[in-house]
């Protein structure tokens, strides 16, 4: 049985506090049949488990901005979040330190800016072309800008070289995309 909640006071869903439980499970770190070990395949479940939140944040979003307004919608949403993280500190669940915060390059708290033009934008083009065509446009901006901080390597991370398969990944999905598009 997987208990994913046993280390309940080191951080909900950091996943160096899975792998010990899917190792005894499944293996240490052994590699499935697509080469990933235990560590990635549990980051790419939650990287698309994320990405479920994203569609159903974008709809509730859309839905609130419609009773409230699409910037009061925005604003609301953005304070939930903040008594929700603080709520989640209080009790513990934080893995860093925030007495750290003043050691981060300046540009990092521009995660805040970008926060609230996302929430503004999806809200506004959910509103406009739907849940579908607004998150498929959405994944491809996203691959596409990922593609580039990888292989730039910004914002202080490794870089990770743009190869021709990455490039057909992103033109097949592009295909795929002017499909869903497609009326």
């Amino acid at each position: 049985m997987l208990v994913p909640f046993a280390t309940f006071g080191k951080g909900l869903f950091a996943i160096r506090n899975w792998t010990p439980i899917l190792d005894a499970h499944l293996g240490h770190n052994t590699p499935g049949p697509n080469g990933k070990g235990v560590d990635e395949m549990l980051a790419l479940f939650l990287a698309a488990l994320s990405g479920m939140f994203m569609a159903l944040q974008g709809s509730l979003n859309t839905a609130l901005a419609k009773v409230v307004g699409l910037l009061e919608g925005t604003f609301i949403v953005h304070v939930v979040g903040s008594v929700l993280s603080l709520g989640l500190l209080l009790v513990g669940l934080g893995m860093g330190s925030l007495g750290h915060a003043a050691k981060a390059p300046w540009y990092t708290y521009l995660g805040g800016i970008l926060s609230v033009g996302i929430i503004y934008l999806v809200v506004a083009a959910i509103s406009k072309v739907g849940v579908a065509s607004a998150t498929t446009a959405i994944i491809l901006g996203q691959v596409f800008t990922a593609a580039l901080v990888d292989h730039l390597g910004w914002f202080g991370l490794e870089p990770v070289p743009f190869s021709l398969w990455k490039g057909l990944g992103i033109l097949l999905m592009a295909g795929g995309a002017w499909l869903l598009l497609s009326r």
